[in-house]
C-alpha cells in the first residue's frame, strides 16, 4: 500500500506527455535471482556459493525446471561437503550474522583509514572511493567516499537507501599505478612471494582486498606493515636508478596512470547470430556451438584486424575473449569486434587472455558461416521498404 501511494503521487506529478518511470504495482512482478560467492565473505568451503531467490512466480513458472537444474549439479557425492559447509554458514548468519558482517565492514574502514592517513603509503597507493566508481547522477545521497581524512567515517545508510548504485564497503580497491608495477606483478612478486598475502582480483593498476567475517585487526596490521615495507623498498629502488632507468620508470607510471586504454563498450551481435531478426540480443548458444566445428572459424593476427576492418570486413568472434585480469569478456561468441575493442586488446599488457592465442591470433567465424542463411530485415527496415513501395505507387 505504501508503494501504491508513492506510485499514485508519482503519476500526479508527471508533466503532460511525460511517461512514468516507476512500474505499475498492478502489472509488475518481482522476480530476482542473485548468486553470492559465500566463500568470500562467510563460512563455507572454497567455491561455495548460494543462489538467493525472490520470485513471486517461482512456484507457478520456475520451480520444477529450477530444481531439476539444481539437482543435476548437486546430486553427486563430492558436493555433499560443500553443501554442508554452506548450511553451516547459513546457520551462522542466522545466529550472529549482523554482528559478524558489521565487524568485517569495520575492518575495511580501518584499512582505508590506515592507508589514507599514512604519508609514506600515500606516495604510492590510493584507495579508490565511491566517487571513482559511480557517476554523480547515480548517487542521489551525494556520498563520495566511505572514509575521509577530515570527516572520518561517513555513514553509508543513506546512500544504501537512496542511491541507484552503491559500493560494497568490504571491498577495498587499491590503486597502485604510482608504484610502476602492474597488478599481476604486485600480487605475485610482492604480496605473495614476500609476505604470503593471497589476493585473487587485480587489474592493470589496481588490486582488490576483501574483508570478511574472519578478518581481524591483526590481519589489517599485517597488511598495512607489508605495504609500508613495499613502499620503503620502492624508495630504495628509485634511489638506485640511473638517469635512463628513471625515465623508463616514469614512462611505465604514465602508462599505468594516464595512458590507460579505455574500456570498450559492447558493440553488437552479427545479424546472422541474433536471437530474433532485428532484435539486438544475440544467440550466443548457436554461435558457441558453431565454433565446435573447426571448419567454421579461422584465425587473424591481432595486428591485422584493424587493416581488415578498414577494408570493410566484419570480424565476428567465435569464442569468449577474456583478458585476465580483470576476468571479464570483451568479446563473446557472435559479437562483432569494434575498432575500440581491437585497440583495447592491442594496448593491453596482461600476460593471460582466455580465448586468444598470441601465436595464432583472434579466432573469428569464416565469412561463409556468417552468410549461411538469409538474414531477415529488421522491423524498421521492413517498415522503410513498405513506406517506399507505398510512395512509389502514389501517382501525382
Amino acid at each position: 500500500e505504501e508503494y501504491r501511494s508513492e506510485y499514485k503521487s508519482h503519476l500526479d506529478n508527471l508533466a503532460k506527455g511525460e511517461k512514468p518511470t516507476l512500474p505499475d504495482p498492478d502489472k509488475v512482478r518481482i522476480r530476482v535471482y542473485a548468486t553470492q560467492s559465500t566463500h568470500k565473505t562467510l563460512s563455507s568451503f572454497r567455491q561455495g556459493s548460494m543462489i538467493h531467490i525472490w520470485d513471486e512466480d517461482f512456484r507457478r513458472k520456475t520451480e520444477n525446471t529450477f530444481l531439476e537444474a539444481y539437482m543435476t549439479h548437486t546430486s553427486t557425492s563430492p558436493n555433499y561437503q560443500m553443501l554442508a559447509s554452506l548450511d553451516v554458514g547459513r546457520r551462522q548468519v542466522q545466529f550472529e550474522g549482523f554482528e559478524l558482517v558489521e565487524r568485517s565492514i569495520e575492518m575495511a574502514m580501518i584499512l582505508r583509514a590506515r592507508i589514507n592517513d599514512n604519508a609514506q603509503l600515500n606516495k604510492y597507493f590510493d584507495v579508490l572511493t565511491v566517487h571513482d566508481f559511480i557517476p554523480d547522477k547515480y548517487r542521489q545521497s551525494g556520498l563520495e567516499e566511505y572514509y575521509d581524512t577530515q570527516k572520518g567515517w561517513n555513514r553509508m545508510e543513506d546512500a544504501w537507501v537512496r542511491d541507484e548504485f552503491v559500493l560494497d564497503p568490504t571491498k577495498v580497491t587499491l590503486h597502485i599505478g604510482r608504484t610502476g608495477l602492474d597488478g599481476d606483478t604486485f600480487k605475485n612478486k610482492y604480496l605473495m612471494d614476500k609476505f604470503n598475502i593471497q589476493i585473487n582480483k587485480t587489474s592493470r593498476n589496481t588490486v582488490l582486498f576483501l574483508t570478511n567475517i574472519g578478518t581481524t585487526s591483526g590481519s589489517i596490521t599485517y597488511l598495512t606493515n607489508a605495504l609500508l615495507k613495499i613502499a620503503d623498498e620502492l624508495d630504495e629502488e628509485i634511489k638506485a636508478l640511473n638517469e635512463q632507468e628513471a625515465k623508463i620508470r616514469k614512462l611505465r607510471i604514465k602508462a599505468l596512470t594516464v595512458d590507460v586504454p579505455p574500456l570498450p563498450d559492447f558493440s553488437h551481435f552479427h545479424p546472422s547470430l541474433q536471437a530474433l531478426p532485428g532484435v539486438p540480443g544475440g544467440n550466443i548458444r548457436e554461435a558457441f556451438f558453431l565454433a565446435y566445428n573447426e571448419n567454421n572459424y579461422e584465425y587473424i593476427p591481432l595486428d591485422k584486424c584493424l587493416p581488415a576492418m578498414k577494408e570493410g570486413r566484419e570480424l565476428v568472434a567465435s569464442s569468449f575473449v577474456i583478458p585476465y585480469p580483470p576476468g571479464f569478456p570483451v568479446l563473446v561468441p557472435g559479437q562483432v569486434a569494434s575498432v575500440e575493442i581491437i585497440e583495447f586488446l592491442l594496448a593491453l599488457d596482461v600476460s593471460e587472455i582466455h580465448g586468444y592465442r598470441a601465436d595464432l591470433g583472434l579466432r573469428i567465424f569464416k565469412e561463409n558461416i556468417l552468410n549461411r542463411k538469409e538474414i531477415k530485415p529488421s522491423s524498421k527496415a521492413i517498415a522503410k521498404t513498405v513506406s517506399k513501395k507505398e510512395k512509389s505507387s502514389i501517382k501525382i
